[in-house]
């Protein structure tokens, strides 16, 4: 291996001030925290999925998307991709045991979302309400 292809592992301490614009956990962050990664994470909480059951059971998500989210979060780790031998080729789609530990916390944020929505709403009509008599 070249010493322009070495991997280096990057320390805690490396990391630095999330607020920061040039801090690496931004990057994550957004992979985890996006639209398509929070619902591919939560999807897989339950055991490995085959790209088709992704995709039936987030809705919305376009095959292109789907692909995308997929190459981004086995490329960080998050979710690992196992190729069956057959034929035609059976891939699946699970959690690694850091995909596990970061889904967690997602879940439960999701769970309270599921709770809070009716107030959002509730707060959203009436801030229209009140923008629409002003």
């Amino acid at each position: 291996m070249t010493e322009s292809m070495q991997v280096s592992a990057v320390s805690a301490d490396q990391i630095g001030d999330v607020f920061d614009s040039d801090c690496p956990v931004r990057t994550v962050l957004s992979h985890v925290a996006g639209r398509w990664g929070v619902l591919v994470l939560a999807a897989l909480e339950g055991g490995p999925l085959r790209f088709f059951e992704l995709n039936a059971r987030i809705g919305g998500i376009s095959d292109k998307m789907l692909t995308q989210t997929l190459r981004t979060l086995v490329r960080d780790g998050l979710v690992s991709r196992t190729v069956q031998p057959s034929s035609p080729p059976k891939v699946s789609y699970q959690l690694t045991l850091v995909g596990e530990d970061l889904t967690e916390p997602l879940l439960q944020l999701l769970d309270r979302i599921r709770e809070r929505t009716a107030d959002v709403i509730a707060a959203q009509q009436s801030h229209d309400t009140q923008a629409a008599s002003a």
